[in-house]
């Protein structure tokens, strides 16, 4: 249980200054914040240029490509079902329906690696009707790059991801999110098209104070690329979930997506490491975020994850331009964190401790480095270099239950299989195929190349 309800009178005081100074600055007509700390909302905020009119927590804004996050977990669902692979090509589900995609893997349409163009052939999409396209063939135009090599942001890829979940659940897109991810989170003021209250969408004059409404369109097939509307209460239900908070065992986040795959999304998928699985990913004043951005006409929204410190936060305006509401979302974020750090949670000790599992802890040596194996909670292991820098990692066991597989950087995905002797006694560790020995060079150790038959007698 967090050690603190409120927020402390000077960080609030900060909060509602960014927000004022993101409404005046940006000139939009109204600007709604929230920040989520330890998966609850702990402030909320908003500023309107109407006195007496400003948006609560319930009031929808159109979220813009915060959407593809909705999208992806729908195609993470259906992957954690068996339903299909991240490599499979998206057309193999889709029936010949997108010729133009022929090939593309639903993980290159995750991460925008596709190559294909960012926006759909013919008019601009966000403010024509959606029958226009009524097809998967009809939004996809030529390859732009080629496919895996870099990232390139595209709406048509999203929109091939979301016809992939309508056709796979065999229900409208919308109805299947709804169903299977909204509900189960409680979130009911996420919608396809906008229900009252809701704010209306403007475009203001670049040189002038001035403003007009925006067109508002169904995009229809388009729809899982920018559609849905939603409001800062629920977006921040949203983001709690995208950052893993609170789920464990009985929390309803869980059975949307298990915490592994929340963190999979998060981890970088595109080759600039901008993009993971769904999730823009950013660096910002030292902390790594993970969350979206989005815009439509009249519209424009960000959402930002620190899973790290138990902080998220929401920021929506409802004006085509000039609000950088992704920077304003990162900075809500930050002021909590900078002002109001995280408490530690105690240290406590081990209820189950298996004697096999601290066997394996302690010095190890690759070659003549030295590392640490340490034991955490869950079976989990992180090594570590003794002294300096170097390759750490940490491991989370495998379901054989005899080997574990890398989390981070270099030994991601790696195995690591502690090796017995014929008599059951632990003699290395096998990592990729590095060996570890508990002392440097074990010549007992099946060390490639050997070691030397003089030991460590040798002097120059």
């Amino acid at each position: 249980m967090p050690e603190f309800d409120e927020l402390l009178p000077e960080t609030r005081r900060a909060l509602h200054h960014r927000i004022a100074g993101g409404q005046a600055e940006g000139r939009t007509p109204s600007l709604v914040g929230a920040v989520v700390r330890d998966g609850q909302a702990v402030w909320t905020g908003s500023r309107s240029c109407v006195d007496g009119h400003a948006p609560d927590v319930n009031t929808q804004y159109r979220i813009g490509s915060i959407t593809k996050t909705f999208a992806a977990v729908l195609v993470m669902r259906l992957r954690d079902a068996g339903r299909l692979d991240l490599d499979d090509p998206v057309d193999k589900h889709l029936g010949g329906r997108a010729p133009a995609a022929d090939g593309l893997t639903i993980r290159q349409l995750l991460a925008h690696t596709s190559g294909l163009a960012a926006e759909a052939p013919g008019p601009w999409w966000e403010r024509t009707p959606g029958d226009l396209r009524p097809e998967p063939a009809d939004v996809v135009g030529e390859r732009l790059h080629p496919a895996g090599q870099r990232f390139h942001y595209s709406n048509p890829g999203y929109t091939l991801l979301g016809a992939l979940a309508q056709t796979l659940y065999d229900a409208p897109w919308y109805e299947v999110l709804r169903g299977e991810v909204l509900q189960p989170l409680g979130m009911p003021r996420t919608t396809l098209l906008p229900q009252a209250p809701h704010a209306g969408g403007f475009a203001v004059h670049p040189y002038a104070d001035l403003m007009q409404p925006e067109v508002v369109e169904d995009t229809g097939i388009m729809a899982p690329a920018g559609q849905l509307w939603s409001t800062a209460a629920d977006l921040c239900r949203w983001a709690a979930f995208l950052g893993g908070a609170g789920s464990g065992a009985g929390d309803p986040a869980t059975a949307v997506l298990s915490p592994d795959t929340l963190a999979e999304m998060r981890r970088p998928a595109a080759p600039d490491g901008s993009y993971g699985l769904g999730l823009q990913l950013l660096a910002a004043n030292g902390r790594s975020l993970a969350g979206h951005t989005g815009s439509m006409p009249g519209f424009v929204a960000g959402l930002w994850t620190s899973p790290d410190e138990g902080l998220a936060a929401v920021a929506l305006a409802n004006a085509t331009s000039g609000t950088p509401t992704g920077t304003i979302a990162a900075d809500l974020l930050g002021i909590v964190a900078d002002r109001e750090p995280a408490i530690p949670q105690p240290w406590r000790p081990s209820s189950d401790p298996d004697p096999e599992l601290l066997a394996l802890t302690g010095a190890w040596f690759w070659g003549t480095t030295p590392y640490t194996l340490h034991l955490r909670a869950g079976r989990a292991l992180e090594l570590r270099p003794a002294t300096g820098s170097g390759r750490a990692s940490r491991f989370r066991p495998a379901p054989d239950g005899a080997t574990w597989t890398g989390l981070d950087d270099y030994f991601a995905g790696e195995t690591l299989r502690p090796v017995h002797a014929p008599s059951g006694a632990l003699t290395h560790l096998d990592l990729g195929t590095f060996v570890f020995t508990r002392t440097p060079y074990d010549p007992a150790a099946p060390i490639p190349g050997g070691t030397h038959p003089d030991g460590w007698s040798v002097t120059l």
